[in-house]
Formats: C-alpha cells, sequence, structure tokens
C-alpha cells in the first residue's frame, strides 16, 4: 500500500515536472532541447535521443534481420511474470517498447537495487574531479564513528569496500539496510568477505555528498541525470534511498553506459580506468561482481542471501560480456556491448522475491535470445 502511495504521488509530480507526456511535448521545450544525435563508433553508430524531448527514433525487427515469430513468446511470458514495461535499444534506437496494464511511458516505478548502478557512477565523476579516491578510508568522508568498531578497524574500510560490498560488516536480513553506527560491526577483515550489504553501500551517497560539500541529490542531478536528459528522483525509504523513473529514464543510463559515459559529444565520466573497473571482476571473492553492477562472462558468481559460490556464469542464456543492475521483484537493466543492446525490465515480482538476480534472468534472456539471434 506504500508503494503504491508513493508511485501515485510521484506521478503526480512528474506530470506537474516535465508538464507534458512522453508522447507530446511542449514545442518551447523542443526548441530548447538537444537535437538527436548519432554518434560513430567502433562498431557502427549509436544513436542518442534530445534532452529535453520526448523524440526517440526507432528500428523495426525486419530491418534488424531479428526473428520476429519469438516476439509473442517474449510478450507471454513478461505477462506471465508481472512485467508493467520493456524496452530494448539496438545501437541506442527503439526496437521494442511494450507496457502492460495501465502502465505507460509516462508511468514511473522504482529501480530498487538496480539503482546502485546510478551510485557507483557518480562516485566515479567525484573521483574524476578530484573530489575522492576510492583507496581513501571511508571514515575520511563520513567521520569517526560512522561504525561501532574500533577507530583502527573502521579506518580499514575504504569507498572502494562500499563499492564491491566487501566491508566486512556484519550483515543478516534484520541489519540489512540499517545504516546506524550499532547495526555495523565487525565481522571480517575488509576485503575478505563479500557480503551484499545495503548499509554500507546507502552511505556512499552521504561520501559523495561531503567530498563534493552538497547534498548527493543536487550532485547526481547536476552532474549525470540533467546532463543526460533522464527524469527522475530518489525518494527516501527508512535506511534506503530508492530511486524512481519512466523505463525510458532507465533505458538513457544504460545508453550512457554503452557508450562508455559520453552523451552524445559530451563526456559525463571520462575516467577510462574506472569506466573498466565499474563492469570488470572487482575481487576474487564474488567474481561476478564490478561496483555494484553485477557481469556476466565469469567462471564462478555469488547471490545476495548466502555466502555460497556457485560455478558457472550468472546468465548463461546472456551474451558473455552483458553487465546487469539488478534490483527486488526483477526490475532489470541489462547493457550487451557486443551486441548494441540495452534492455529494461521494471514490474512487480516475478515469482521468487529476490533482491538482485533470479532463474527470471535466464528465462527472460532464453526469450531475448530467440528474438535477436
Amino acid at each position: 500500500m506504500m508503494k503504491s502511495r508513493i508511485i501515485l504521488l510521484l506521478s503526480i509530480i512528474f506530470l506537474g515536472s516535465y508538464g507534458c507526456s512522453e508522447n507530446e511535448e511542449a514545442g518551447e521545450e523542443q526548441t530548447q532541447s538537444d537535437p538527436d544525435t548519432e554518434i560513430p563508433t567502433e562498431t557502427g553508430e549509436i544513436y542518442f535521443p534530445g534532452t529535453g524531448t520526448s523524440t526517440w527514433e526507432t528500428t523495426s525487427l525486419d530491418e534488424l534481420g531479428w526473428n520476429s515469430q519469438a516476439e509473442t513468446a517474449l510478450y507471454q511470458l513478461l505477462d506471465e511474470k508481472n512485467t508493467k514495461a520493456f524496452i530494448i535499444l539496438k545501437d541506442g534506437k527503439i526496437a521494442i517498447e511494450k507496457y502492460f496494464g495501465s502502465f505507460t511511458t509516462d508511468s514511473i516505478w522504482y529501480w530498487a537495487s538496480a539503482g546502485k548502478t546510478l551510485t557507483s557512477f557518480t562516485v566515479g565523476i567525484a573521483q574524476e574531479q578530484g573530489l575522492l579516491n576510492l583507496n581513501e578510508p571511508s571514515s575520511k568522508y563520513l567521520g569517526e564513528g560512522w561504525t561501532s568498531m574500533t577507530a583502527e578497524e573502521e579506518g580499514e574500510i575504504t569507498i572502494r569496500n562500499q563499492l564491491t560490498m566487501t566491508s566486512g560488516l556484519r550483515n543478516n536480513l534484520l541489519i540489512f539496510s540499517c545504516t546506524d553506527p550499532d547495526c555495523l560491526k565487525y565481522e571480517a577483515e575488509p576485503g575478505t568477505r563479500w557480503s551484499y550489504h545495503n548499509g554500507p553501500y546507502t552511505l556512499l551517497q552521504d561520501v559523495i555528498a561531503n567530498a563534493a560539500d552538497t547534498p548527493f541529490i543536487t550532485y547526481f542531478n547536476a552532474q549525470l541525470r540533467d546532463k543526460i536528459g533522464m527524469n527522475g528522483i530518489w525518494i527516501p525509504n527508512g535506511d534506503n534511498n530508492t530511486f524512481y523513473s519512466t523505463a525510458r529514464g532507465m533505458a538513457r543510463f544504460g545508453l550512457l553506459n554503452l557508450n562508455n559515459g559520453i552523451w552524445n559529444d559530451e563526456t559525463i565520466l571520462g575516467d577510462a580506468s574506472y569506466l573498466t573497473e565499474m563492469k570488470t571482476k572487482s575481487q576474487d571473492l564474488n567474481e561476478s561482481y564490478g561496483y555494484l553492477w553485477w557481469l556476466n562472462g565469469q567462471d564462478s558468481h555469488m547471490g545476495t542471501a548466502t555466502q555460497e559460490i556457485f560455478s558457472g556464469e550468472l546468465l548463461p542464456n546472456a551474451p558473455a560480456d552483458t553487465y546487469a543492475g539488478l534490483g527486488k521483484n526483477d526490475q532489470k537493466l541489462y547493457v550487451v556491448p557486443s551486441e548494441g543492446l540495452v534492455i529494461v525490465r521494471l514490474g512487480e515480482d516475478a515469482g521468487e522475491n529476490q533482491l538482485g538476480p533470479s532463474s527470471f534472468d535466464n528465462q527472460l534472456w532464453e526469450r531475448i535470445s530467440a528474438l535477436i539471434n
């Protein structure tokens, strides 16, 4: 009930703020927007929609040479699994955009932990601007006493540990999202234990805010959101800070990552080393985790709930170079550089109530692969 009220309220705010639907933008806004652009790359051209307009170029399955006979089966699975919005971009252009029930291009939804990728990208911007360094102790920006550990133990935790889920802080379902010092206790030496833990992650936003000497949301909007024309808003929810946007808003962020931090001709994040590290193995504990992104193509992977290590790659049915933002109730953002793909799925839980990866990922990729191959 609370979630529904938040979404209803945000829908009203979005309509008031943007003034027009995704399908009908005010003429004044269109004239002030950046034009649609195609950027040459090594593998072809990537199209970018303008930042102040709803216009978004499309391409057809026939033009792409995709298997249109697989489209119906894909939609059936999406519908059966409580999907609200689904988008496939091919080289930036919309190949598929499907909404279910009363959901539309203007409807907003929560990203859940897929929003961790936004924070990861923003950390990279802050480091590139010289505001922080991943190897610095988190206490430099959070202050001493942000945990209940000794000063020496606390000082061993770095920003990099927060980015990679290797803080070594004690974690269980009762304190999973808690950011109070009483909840943040020593479990293991930083860097020696991987544990999916919301509390230390959420505090990364305080690290950014203190490093930039400005509220996190203000910094995020100015440095990332507004530059790519992405709608969306962070909403506090207990100890968590949850991002809400339209499906197209998520697709814009995916497109930015597909083009390695460059939007049109503007570099949003130009630190090539950080961009590479963000979407490659960040430690040897969970090989399928980068800087808050989930990674495919690795020899093993872990889930969000246990310390068990599973053999094999995370998404066997997806291309090996796929990396993803994965959130509770199957909020999904996939980026596939080798195929020029960005894929968005928003909706209700597909059936397993997972905080990140679920079996739905492979089910979905089985249908996607049948479509694009």
